[in-house]
């Protein structure tokens, strides 16, 4: 007997989940979560629970929780650990923040959908107790200048073409599991959270002569996924815990801060300029690579920084970008169910140069771990927190990463180049055939 009571109607989850749990006492069985898995990210559906020894299939994604209309399913929490480290004289606690927090942190404190709150989230960060707080976006423009350099090479020698992104650790964990054969069509680059983890603790720590058995690394991010991404054992992953917009709120809340009352901070030197801020919307990572890639190829800017063919919302959105003499085929995906249309496509035989996916509606915005929403306002809730990001992007004085004084100066004194050795070592990975989980031959899986 299968230990998935009721899984006909409500979506599996294993008890050893490093993202997601869920409480028995509220499961209303309404099957919203069913949905959401099954037709939003073609996830539950296309495995059999006889067939993988009783094992739920799952990306980490966190989506059911955002669809749960009582809180059965929750995300897995670690904020408790991270006040353990805080209040702990010992430690030197270090945060980084990714995009999006930034444009939801507000909506629990009641500010409007999608404001910006960059300063008080640096400031309330100060005010727990962190010692340095960090901008993952500096981990995304590292990011850009290795895939656009990776982009630039492939594009030239004709190979594992499409390219795809490889910065949502559910899209990868969705790809090795279900389409094992795409593996070589993923950047190598590691996702900007994971590329900020490493070079805090094998280059930020040693300029500042902070010894490493005293570090505690802490990622803030929107991502239920990347609580598992930290935990594979292939990556020597470099952060210790990761905590949503959810967990900051309540770590907030626990120590009786004031949101609304904290005056604006900046982030910690060395890591605090960057252009990466678009990575948080769905088509930010295109249009950001695009912009590098020109460069590289041309040694010139783009001189229209707005590629407005990979925005928007739209699940699938495909163009024709034009990068000097080439022309660029690219698509930008929303949604696993989306990637899965995409790929019958490249495998009916349509081609694509490069191809951005990230598993949540709208991007990163809509992670598992922002605050909560009733889904019939969560349309409204995805384009405020976009086009706050896109607004203050238009803001910005740096909006090309290969411009980004503190990037040059980590090449040149560490990295090297984009796709050196060194690099490589620090900023790049690989991946694993996960096909196995499916306990059967995953050709036969899409006929399901």
């Amino acid at each position: 007997m299968s230990k998935h009571s009721n899984s006909d109607v409500r979506v599996p989850v294993n008890e050893d989940s490093l993202s997601i749990k869920r409480d028995e006492r509220k499961c209303l069985l309404c099957g919203s979560c069913r949905s959401t898995c099954k037709f939003g990210q073609a996830v539950y559906g296309y495995y059999d629970l006889e067939k993988t020894d009783d094992y739920a299939i799952c990306i980490d994604c966190g989506q059911c929780i955002q669809s749960c209309p009582n809180g059965t399913l929750s995300l897995k929490q670690d904020y408790l650990e991270v006040l353990e480290a805080l209040e702990d004289k010992d430690k030197i606690v270090i945060a980084q923040t990714s995009p999006a927090v930034r444009v939801a942190i507000g909506e629990e404190f009641g500010y409007d959908y999608g404001t910006f709150l960059e300063g008080k989230m640096v400031s309330a960060l100060k005010k727990l107790g962190f010692d340095y707080v960090l901008d993952t976006n500096f981990g995304a423009d590292l990011t850009i200048m290795e895939e656009a350099n990776e982009l630039v090479n492939r594009l030239k020698n004709k190979t594992n073409l499409p390219m795809f992104t490889s910065c949502c650790p559910a899209w990868v964990k969705f790809v090795e599991i279900f389409y094992p054969d795409k593996i070589p069509l993923l950047s190598t680059c590691k996702s900007p959270v994971l590329m900020q983890g490493s070079m805090i603790k094998n280059y930020f720590c040693k300029q500042k002569n902070i010894p490493l058995k005293k570090v505690v690394s802490v990622s803030i991010t929107p991502c239920t996924a990347k609580k598992a991404e930290i935990k594979r054992d292939d990556l020597g992953c470099d952060i210790d815990y990761v905590i949503t917009t959810k967990e900051l709120v309540k770590l907030l809340r626990k120590k009786e801060i004031d949101f609304n009352l904290l005056e604006d901070e900046q982030y910690d030197s060395m890591f605090g300029s960057s252009s990466g801020l678009i990575f948080g919307v769905t088509g930010g990572v295109m249009e950001a690579a695009i912009r590098t890639a020109y460069y590289m190829m041309t040694k010139e800017n783009m001189e229209n920084l707005v590629v407005k063919s990979v925005r928007g919302t739209d699940g699938i959105k495909e163009a024709t970008i034009k990068l000097n003499d080439l022309k660029l085929k690219v698509a930008v995906v929303s949604g696993t169910a989306n990637a899965r249309e995409l790929l019958k496509k490249i495998d009916e035989g349509k081609h694509y140069d490069f191809v951005e996916v990230m598993a949540c509606p709208g991007g990163c915005i809509s992670g598992a771990g922002q605050p909560k929403h009733d889904l019939m306002e969560m349309d409204k809730v995805r384009q405020d927190r976009i086009k706050s990001m896109y607004n203050q992007d238009s803001k910005s004085t740096l909006r090309f990463c290969h411009e980004n004084k503190e990037i040059k100066k980590i090449y040149k004194d560490f990295l090297v180049k984009p796709g050196s050795d060194i690099s490589k070592k620090y900023l790049h990975r690989t991946y694993q055939d996960k096909s196995y989980l499916l306990g059967e031959d995953i050709k036969n899986m899409s006929k399901n």
